[in-house]
């Protein structure tokens, strides 16, 4: 899908008529839900807690007991945890600005103006990942255990600090001159606080939503997931094939996002979405310690698969992969103006060009069916004894449905009749001749 340059519309910051998410109440809901759903997922399947999940019948005692106890709210703060977050949030930053990295121009902003983005992520991990191997080999296994030890506490200095970026972005988006997001001025603060109302907040050339995106959160998950595997050889003295399979899938896949970085700036969270808690809370608490889940609990409940369910399980999540990777560079040379592979295309009246061929003839959507492939990969080695280490897949599948609708409600109204013409070209969402 292309994209041109427009004249800047008389108000560049109209007020917001249309709410996502059922609006303030449905916002409030998920603020206070997002960051009890992180700590019922450990509280839920723990080994501390009594299994993945505890015994049914203790459950609710257990929980009941837990809140009205006033050690226990205490014990959710650790000080070790959040200073040593605080560090390698702070490493983050140093990295962005010290490593090299090639400036790279965004798409055209409704003002009609371009951002320039500095592209190292993918340095800052290998640094990352160089350091962390020298520490490993001097001291052992052992000295990288400490994120497992102190979950709860690298959980809770997450979300405060998701809280503290969210409260000072929205304060400062009323400064003047503020270009703000279009569905995030509303007025009302609760809506506004979660949805991100300012677009691109940014500290000089430091731009903190793309910052957030793609560094301190998504290495954070390689980090936990190696922190479990140090964890599991130090009890057992030998790492599973289990947790081998998960800590490589997610690493390649982090590992591939961050050396491709440049391909997120056409995305609707850079493109259209304010930076607010949602965004916030997302990139730095919800993907690395919900989407680690897997390898925490194979820490407690190791599992040796065998060969034959290794392969196969390494194929769905390469098929995945493929699809992924395969749309995803069809889409990002035809956005660039070339088009190798000769794919078809219609043009709408607006001058925008939408394929209609090669995986995006498939369905309008193939790199999420891509994405939900490696997510069931990631979760079959957990094997079937509980639901719980395939809440990832589950709500994936949620996330990815409802992003879906929010594009093609975006471009039902960019496009207009001609969207409807595009849509029965390309009929399924995701999931071709099934959704």
């Amino acid at each position: 899908m292309g994209t041109r340059r427009a004249p800047p519309p008389a108000d560049l910051n109209p007020r917001t008529k249309h709410y996502e998410f059922l609006g303030p109440p449905g916002a409030l809901f998920i603020t206070l839900g997002v960051p009890a759903t992180t700590y019922a997922l450990y509280y839920g399947c723990s080994e501390h807690s009594g299994g993945c999940p505890p015994q049914l019948e203790t459950l609710y005692p257990s929980f009941l007991a837990a809140v009205q106890d006033k050690d226990w709210w205490l014990g959710l703060w650790d000080t070790k945890a959040a200073l040593a977050y605080l560090a390698w949030y702070a490493f983050c930053v140093v990295a962005w600005f010290v490593l090299p990295g090639d400036w790279v121009e965004g798409v055209y902003i409704r003002d009609g103006s371009t951002k320039k983005y500095k592209i190292n992520a993918f340095t800052t991990f290998l640094l990352t990942m160089g350091a962390l191997t020298g520490v490993i080999y001097r001291f052992g296994p052992e000295s990288f255990t400490f994120i497992y030890e102190r979950w709860i506490g690298f959980v809770t200095a997450s979300i405060a600090m998701s809280v503290f970026q969210g409260v000072l972005c929205y304060l400062f988006s009323f400064r003047k001159g503020a270009l703000l997001a279009l569905g995030g001025n509303s007025g009302n603060p609760i809506y506004d606080f979660f949805v991100g109302r300012e677009l691109n907040p940014s500290i000089g050339w430091f731009d903190v939503k793309s910052f957030n995106e793609l560094r301190p959160g998504l290495i954070l998950w390689v980090l936990v997931d190696i922190s479990m595997a140090c964890e599991q050889y130090v009890r057992r003295g030998s790492v599973t094939d289990s947790m081998w399979l998960v800590l490589a899938f997610q690493a390649w896949y982090v590992a591939d996002g961050l050396y491709n970085e440049p391909a997120i700036l056409t995305t609707m969270d850079i493109t259209t979405d304010g930076f607010g808690f949602m965004l916030a809370v997302g990139d730095l608490a919800w993907v690395p310690f919900v989407y680690s889940l897997q390898a925490r609990y194979l820490v407690f409940n190791p599992i040796e698969l065998g060969q034959e369910a290794t392969v196969g399980i390494v194929l769905v999540n390469l098929l995945g992969y493929y699809i992924f990777r395969a749309a995803n560079g069809e889409k990002n040379d035809f956005r660039n103006g070339r088009n190798p592979k000769n794919l078809e295309y219609m043009t709408t009246e607006g001058g925008s060009k939408l394929l209609t061929s090669g995986w995006w003839g498939r369905s309008r959507h193939p790199n999420y069916f891509g994405d939900l492939l490696m997510a069931l990969a990631w979760s079959l080695p957990t094997g079937y004894d509980t639901p719980i280490t395939y809440f990832y897949v589950i709500y994936f599948a949620v996330l990815l449905i409802h992003r879906q609708r929010r594009d093609d409600e975006n471009c039902e109204k960019k496009y207009g009749k001609d969207w409807k013409k595009y849509c029965e070209i390309v009929p399924y969402r995701i999931i071709p001749y099934i959704y």
